[in-house]
């Protein structure tokens, strides 16, 4: 079974790093580049058409991964995806700074405006065609590695549809309750389907299903989230089975001079 799923995965996630399987988040990682706040009471007004035991749930992950409060006063997140690629997050000012080895190139971004820099071999890029491009992918790297780190956080987001399927248990036996993440006409993936695992006993998400389309009974892939630790005030989890986030940390302030 491993072997499957690593083969699905060398499948998966090249689409995914092309930044055409965006996870059905880009709207709403949009509404939220400065702010990014998950208030329970505003959470409450935006979800549309969710199960109040699922939005409980929701709060409870929410909570368990260090409330609210925590989240929102959380200022700069900075970790490596999948050994290709290293963020560095302002989460307070909305902009992002993105280092990719692979292609020596950087780029910083104002994740609002989508307006920002790009240094390639070690110069500044000024052909605008040039730019605008690669910005448009360093904001999509964004919207998709971000939701794979702290996809938790979001459950609540405008957009976000949340539906309770009972208990059932992961992969590995643990129990867990069954939540159904849909969205509304945001996004370039609306249609992307999620199933979410919750550990009835300690409240994080243990495992995730991703599915293509809402109405598709087959999941795409289906991960562990393990290895919890806390970060700052907050819990994350970097381990996706056999791949890892790692370089974990929660900075207090922006390390850069712009």
């Amino acid at each position: 079974m491993m072997a499957k799923l690593t083969k699905n995965l060398r499948i998966v996630l090249p689409i995914l790093l092309a930044g055409v399987l965006l996870i059905g988040c880009e709207a709403r990682q949009e509404n939220n580049a400065q702010k990014n706040t998950v208030s329970t009471d505003k959470a409450n007004k935006v979800v549309q058409n969710s199960d109040p035991k699922a939005l409980a749930i929701a709060d409870s992950v929410i909570e368990a991964m260090g409330g609210a409060q925590a989240w929102e006063e959380t200022k700069v997140i900075r970790w490596n995806f999948f050994g290709r690629r290293t963020h560095t997050w302002d989460k307070e000012q909305g902009r992002d700074r993105i280092s990719i080895p692979g292609q020596n190139m950087e780029i910083t971004l104002d994740l609002k405006s989508k307006e920002g820099t790009v240094v390639k071999n070690g110069e500044p890029l000024t052909q605008p065609d040039s730019v605008q491009k690669y910005l448009e992918t360093g904001y999509s790297m964004w919207v998709n590695d971000s939701y794979w780190l702290v996809m938790p956080f979001k459950l609540k987001d405008p957009g976000v549809s949340l539906g309770y399927m009972g208990l059932d248990t992961t992969r590995v036996g643990t129990p867990a309750h069954k939540l159904k993440l849909t969205f509304g006409d945001v996004g370039m993936t609306p249609e992307n389907k999620y199933h979410v695992y919750v550990d009835t006993t300690d409240h994080l998400i243990k495992q995730w299903a991703y599915f293509s389309k809402a109405s598709d009974d087959t999941a795409r892939f289906v991960l562990p989230w393990k290895d919890y630790n806390r970060y700052g005030n907050i819990l994350l989890s970097g381990n996706r089975g056999s791949n890892t986030l790692s370089d974990i940390e929660v900075l207090e302030e922006w390390p850069y001079k712009q």
